[in-house]
């Protein structure tokens, strides 16, 4: 019981982040909806009670299962209370959250006031017929100068549904991730991305900068850790992801980037961050592109065995 997994997968058995192979996973089992069709409650954005209600039920659960493993209870007797378990759970988010409608109607006038109706279409229909986005088709790249780079990784224990592909990372020198991530947006195409966004973060100005705040002037100190050392002694990891929206290049040069939010208009500029290249070259850890805007020999890194990394990496983090 106080073995280090153990340990970990009791003190955060759930939460409301996840990784983008998490997101693809959902979707392409499930399917999306419009918004209409599955409205807001007050706990899909209050999320913290109900969070704290399932968090609670799981341990409980893992209480009960390791008591009746202990005792010699045969593996049908845990699994058929699992399955009661599971089905706990799932009505505690179906009260909160509302089911997910199985079939709904679609109806809307179209930027030439054409009246359209589709009747009757699952999540799944929905999602492939009207959406159009092959989401199987990106890639997930991270800056990790912890290990080495153009190397496959994964996350032990990290993922969301049963039978989906594991979420996987190439790793790559941030020279890299940048580089791809400005054609991406020259392109027209938004860029998702997983980064530590407390660090050096101002709210009020919407910035994100290294040199925000001059401790050196204020305190007499300065800081005196790389990236990779930040991540093993536990002072960074990804905390939140965004979307950079645009590029600022001075000949060259990358100055600052656009990040789009999900705080709000009051947030920021009406929602949006400016960050600068510095920010990006240090607090900056996980991007993703359509394979497509990805050359070759970074695509073959696909084909390797990836290195698993233990449960706590930092590069699970956003699932927290």
């Amino acid at each position: 019981l106080d073995g280090r997994v153990v340990q970990y997968l009791l003190k955060d058995p759930i939460g409301d982040g996840g990784q983008w192979d998490m997101f693809v996973a959902l979707i392409e089992k499930y399917g999306v909806v419009p918004k209409e069709a599955y409205p807001e409650t007050y706990h899909t954005s209050n999320s913290g009670q109900m969070d704290g209600l399932v968090t609670s039920r799981l341990r409980e659960y893992a209480k009960i299962l390791r008591n009746e493993h202990a005792q010699g209870k045969c593996a049908s007797v845990l699994r058929a209370h699992k399955q009661h378990m599971l089905e706990e759970v799932h009505r505690i988010m179906a009260i909160s959250l509302g089911h997910p409608p199985e079939k709904l109607t679609w109806a809307f006038y179209d930027k030439d006031k054409k009246f359209h109706e589709f009747k009757d279409i699952t999540p799944q229909q929905f999602y492939k017929d009207h959406v159009k986005q092959d989401c199987t088709n990106t890639v997930s790249l991270i800056n990790d100068p912890r290990n080495d780079f153009m190397k496959k990784y994964t996350v032990d224990m990290l993922g969301n549904v049963v039978g989906a592909e594991k979420v996987h990372y190439i790793n790559l020198p941030v020279e890299d991730i940048k580089r791809y991530a400005a054609a991406a947006i020259k392109a027209g195409k938004p860029v998702w991305f997983g980064c530590d966004v407390g660090k050096c973060h101002s709210r009020n100005k919407g910035m994100m900068d290294p040199e925000l705040i001059d401790y050196q002037t204020a305190f007499n100190i300065s800081a005196g850790t790389t990236k990779a050392e930040r991540l093993q002694y536990g002072e960074s990891l990804m905390t939140h992801a965004m979307v950079l929206t645009g590029v600022h290049v001075d000949g060259d040069q990358v100055v600052r980037w656009r990040i789009e939010n999900s705080w709000g208009k009051d947030y920021g500029n009406s929602g949006y961050l400016t960050m600068t290249d510095k920010w990006f070259d240090e607090f900056v850890y996980q991007i993703v592109l359509e394979k497509d805007d990805l050359p070759e020999k970074v695509l073959a890194v696909l084909d390797q065995d990836a290195v698993v990394l233990p449960p706590w990496d930092p590069m699970g983090a956003l699932a927290k």
